[in-house]
């Protein structure tokens, strides 16, 4: 896969700010207007994410193929898919694009720019969680990547939106947008020292989906997008 710098910056880059924008704004929307109910601040959180992500795959994929997600560049590069020099400006469009967003996100509710979370969101209860929420992740994008676009970008959607409530740790699922979310003391937050783990049980999770899809479903090794 062989994609210009300016298609990855324009497709991974605002893509993955504006999924942010998304995860931390309406988290912030919705914490200041359910008048404390955490149950139905998570619902229009997780509704507002699943509704961007869709518009996001559909508009984006044409341009960059719309990974917005470190460990999906990744499980691309590793499989062959994807020049690893190519992930690597995956990445940087990605994990800057998450970053700046959390600013944007900031200003546009009068918030401090600059924060740090304090919401402890660690232990192996929800380690297990973000592994079995990009397990599934990875999962899903496999094995609809042979469908028309459409669909991956729909199951893609339904699936984030559903691993809101059915995964221990709300399904970040994401390390770019994991590390943005350190940096906001929203309701989306996350304690910058648990970041690490979080981060380690997606590597985890991603690997394992790509390597079961290439040795269970698909023994030829094709999982591309």
């Amino acid at each position: 896969m062989n994609v210009s710098a300016g298609r990855i910056w324009a497709g991974e880059g605002i893509g993955t700010a504006f999924l942010v924008m998304a995860v931390v704004g309406s988290g912030i929307m919705a914490e200041r207007l359910a008048g404390g109910n955490a149950a139905v601040a998570l619902l229009a959180n997780s509704i507002a994410t699943g509704a961007a992500l869709l518009a996001l795959i559909l508009s984006c994929g044409p341009v960059s193929g719309a990974h917005f997600n470190p460990v999906v560049s990744l499980v691309e590069a590793a499989g062959g898919r994807m020049r690893w020099r190519t992930a690597a400006a995956y990445l940087a469009a990605q994990f800057s694009g998450a970053v700046f967003a959390v600013f944007v996100t900031h200003a546009m509710f009068g918030e401090r720019l600059v924060q740090f979370s304090g919401r402890a969101r660690s232990g192996p209860a929800q380690w297990l969680g973000e592994i079995v929420a990009t397990f599934g992740l990875l999962w899903v994008i496999a094995l609809c990547s042979a469908r028309r676009a459409e669909a991956a970008a729909c199951a893609v959607a339904a699936y984030i939106t559903a691993a809101y409530w059915f995964t221990s740790s709300t399904s970040f699922a994401n390390p770019a947008v994991t590390l943005a979310r350190a940096l906001t003391d929203t309701f989306t937050g996350i304690r910058p020292e648990d970041v690490p783990g979080f981060i380690s049980a997606q590597l985890i999770g991603a690997l394992g989906a790509a390597f079961l899809v290439r040795r269970l479903v698909r023994p030829g090794g094709d999982t591309s997008r």
